[in-house]
């Protein structure tokens, strides 16, 4: 028995001395073939670390907003000879409310620049920041852009800032072990972890955005949005944005905007106070698998031009309608919202080639990117004649005197004497909001939304009134 206890012993020792050496290999190898020495990391201690690393760069943001509200109606208010005789204003009474909200946002660089969404500042009159230190600052917006819900806020320090460090958001895959840190309900400097759980999502908050979220289960609550989602190598992957839940509060999934698309939209904003995006002069569509069989494909992957644009950059390349977008810049095209993704984040003045499957065969078109502001200017003109309208972005007296959300539509600035429109009935002033349920979000949205409808298509319209400042829903038929 003796004997037989210490050969057991033996055989344990040496099992568990092969299974320790295993453990440390696998907690120091890369985690891919190629990677820097800052790719090893320490399960035991990963989360951690990142956690101590970030928890500094990570700020609290409070914003406050005004918003005007309508005062209580006395009886027979709208009575005019009543107002004439009690010399009550031909207007309802209207108050200021005061408006708190709680958001996250991560320190960029040295000068003191804040990354977080746009629904976070959005129509702030006041944003404070507040550091892990302890210290609050006053924030100045640098910019923002609603269609990737991301803005750009700054602080005047003194002190040196700590910041993030962003890394490569197409190298993670669906499984890699991913934290959030932010405010979730005011609770400073919370820490989660989870999983990447998708890659890819789209339309989840705005069809017509810029979207292509990362699905997350990392815990993501109301006061999350804006802080960082991080590799365990400490890299900013993600910008944590939103969350589907019934509930209103975590059920697991969350969605943050991928650090690539986040660093090209942030550096932009703050070069230029906006996003200049590329344009190529096309419209296009979802390729079906039942289009990818009758144009002789056996994969779905890419995106069918259903239209192209007199005189723009595709056209002038040699594209034409009916061509399906298979590659972009050397690049393959999983579907169109990818295409639409990446054809905006191209710079403009940018040569890129095209490769389209067209008849059969594979043709490659080098194309120079155009500027999409420019663009939305030419393409205002194919408006006009359709729907007789041209507009404008609302401003910001609009925006409080309407009490308009993030999404404030476009305003009428001109229309034909017999178009549709004036024939259902606006007028000059009046502001768009949606146009079949699309929010109106710019200028943009609505030439390219317009410029997507059918001859004699039936659209509806959410529509303000100016005069009355009232909304309601109209129907036009398209010219």
């Amino acid at each position: 028995m003796s004997k037989y206890i210490r050969s057991h012993c033996h055989y344990s020792l040496a099992l568990l001395l092969a299974v320790t050496l295993l453990t440390l290999l696998f907690q120091t190898l890369p985690a891919k073939a190629g990677e820097s020495e800052k790719a090893k990391v320490d399960l035991r201690s990963a989360i951690s670390q990142v956690a101590k690393d970030n928890i500094p760069a990570v700020v609290h943001i409070e914003v406050t907003q005004i918003q005007k509200m309508a005062g209580p109606q006395l009886p027979f208010e709208n009575d005019p000879f009543f107002r004439y005789f009690f010399d009550i204003p031909g207007s309802s009474r209207k108050f200021n409310r005061e408006l708190r909200g709680l958001g996250t946002g991560m320190i960029m660089d040295d000068e003191g620049h804040i990354l977080t969404n746009n629904h976070v500042v959005d129509h702030a009159e006041k944003i404070d920041v507040l550091l892990s230190n302890g210290k609050q600052y006053k924030a100045t917006l640098v910019g923002a852009d609603p269609k990737t819900d991301l803005a750009v806020v700054r602080i005047e320090a003194e002190e040196t800032l700590p910041h993030v460090t962003f890394g490569d958001s197409d190298r993670m895959d669906v499984g890699n072990w991913v934290v959030a840190i932010g405010h979730p309900r005011g609770l400073d400097q919370t820490v989660t972890q989870g999983i990447i759980s998708a890659k890819h999502r789209r339309g989840i908050t705005d069809p017509s955005g810029y979207q292509d979220f990362l699905q997350t289960d990392a815990a993501i609550n109301p006061g999350n949005s804006g802080g960082p989602l991080l590799n365990l190598q400490g890299e900013v992957i993600g910008v944590n944005a939103a969350i589907a839940s019934q509930s209103g509060g975590f059920e697991g999934i969350g969605f943050a905007i991928p650090s690539n698309m986040a660093v090209h939209v942030a550096e932009n904003l703050i070069a230029h106070g906006k996003v200049v995006r590329g344009w190529l002069g096309v419209t296009i569509q979802a390729f079906t698998p039942e289009l990818a069989k009758s144009f002789g494909l056996e994969s779905s992957k890419g995106a069918l031009i259903a239209d192209v644009v007199k005189d723009g950059p595709a056209e002038k390349a040699g594209i034409r309608r009916g061509d399906v977008v298979i590659t972009y810049n050397e690049k393959e095209v999983s579907d169109a919202g990818s295409f639409r993704n990446e054809v905006a984040a191209t710079p403009v003045g940018r040569t890129v080639n095209v490769t389209v499957w067209r008849q059969g065969e594979k043709k490659v078109f080098p194309v120079r990117i155009g500027n999409l502001e420019s663009a939305t200017k030419f393409l205002t003109s194919s408006v006009k004649e359709r729907l007789g309208v041209d507009v404008r972005p609302v401003t910001p007296k609009e925006i409080k005197k309407y009490n308009l959300s993030a999404a404030g539509g476009v305003a009428i600035t001109w229309l034909v004497r017999d178009g549709s429109l004036r024939k259902a009935g606006f007028e000059l002033g009046d502001i768009i909001l949606e146009i079949n349920g699309v929010p109106m979000e710019d200028v943009n949205t609505f030439v390219d939304l317009v410029n997507s409808l059918k001859s004699k298509e039936m659209i509806t319209l959410l529509a303000l009134d100016h005069r009355s400042g009232q909304t309601g829903y109209v129907q036009v038929v398209v010219p």
